[in-house]
């Protein structure tokens, strides 16, 4: 199956996995596969400024923060789970390093709902996204005295 349409880029490798991605102006869908870690798919797409609108899936060994206003809190779910909700924005930092602020909502088998920040996943099966980049608006992270790197949109 040939996924290569003109003016659209289709898939392209992350280390033995590939990410299917199809980018034209502001329509940005994102298919991650099994196996794949969430974090850093995200860190390796193109764009260091944009909106991670929605999220649909299943994920395992997820690691979900909770900021108790002095450091994340993190707790495991590690059984592959439903993802209910995703959504987040991509950021850079002043040393130019991409960042990605994700919070997620998880159902477990049983029904159970767990929910945080991201810190880390692996996708179970699938996960589709849609983003939206942001040509116009600049998005920067930047540390605060709280402990957390807020964000500091500016128009470009």
């Amino acid at each position: 199956m040939d996924f290569r349409t003109t003016g659209v880029r289709l898939a392209r490798s992350i280390p033995s996995i590939t990410m299917i991605e199809a980018k034209c102006g502001s329509e940005w869908v994102v298919r991650l596969q099994d196996g794949e870690s969430v974090t850093d798919a995200l860190r390796g797409l193109q764009d260091d400024a944009a909106l991670i609108l929605m999220g649909i899936g299943m994920i395992r060994d997820a690691q979900l923060g909770y900021w108790n206003g002095s450091e994340y809190e993190v707790h495991s779910v590690a059984e592959p789970a439903e993802l209910v909700g995703l959504q987040g924005n991509l950021a850079i930092n002043s040393e130019g390093e991409r960042i990605v602020h994700v919070h997620l909502t998880l159902s477990s088998q049983n029904g159970t709902v767990h929910g945080g920040h991201l810190i880390a996943a692996t996708v179970h099966n699938t996960l589709e996204m849609a983003l939206l980049p942001l040509d116009h608006i600049a998005m920067e992270r930047r540390g605060e005295p709280s402990g957390l790197v807020g964000l500091f949109p500016r128009t470009k």
